[in-house]
């Protein structure tokens, strides 16, 4: 079972910038799909970037693209998600993810993080 940690979560004003950070443990990285999710209070938990582990291939949903950047760190076995010129509708608890396919469906992801507060102020 892989076990997965997020960090770096906060406070920001509009247009300021955050990292997060995902260690994982307990698993065959090369085999999954580690994704970035949200969920903002009333609403369902989306989306946000995905890497695979392998191959290094990333995705993005379209409100974050050219902002956020997601990458892995293959010795540290952690995946960051570098976040810049953060919005007020980017405040979300974050969730790291892993999973055996490139999704965008949260079904797809079978192990996940407790998630991690970020609140961008405006």
């Amino acid at each position: 079972q892989v076990q997965l940690v997020e960090s770096g979560g906060g406070l920001v004003q509009t247009g300021g910038s955050l990292s997060l950070s995902c260690a994982a443990s307990g698993g065959t990285f090369s085999r999954y799909t580690m994704g970035w999710f949200r969920q903002a209070p009333g609403k369902e938990r989306e989306f946000v970037a995905a890497i695979n582990w392998s191959s290094g291939r990333t995705y993005y949903t379209n409100s974050v693209k050219g902002r956020f950047t997601v990458s892995r760190d293959n010795a540290k076995n952690t995946v960051s998600l570098q976040m810049d010129s953060l919005k007020p509708e980017d405040t979300a608890v974050y969730f790291c993810a892993a999973g055996g396919l490139t999704s965008t469906d949260p079904k797809a992801y079978n192990s996940w993080g407790q998630g991690t507060q970020v609140t961008v102020s405006s």
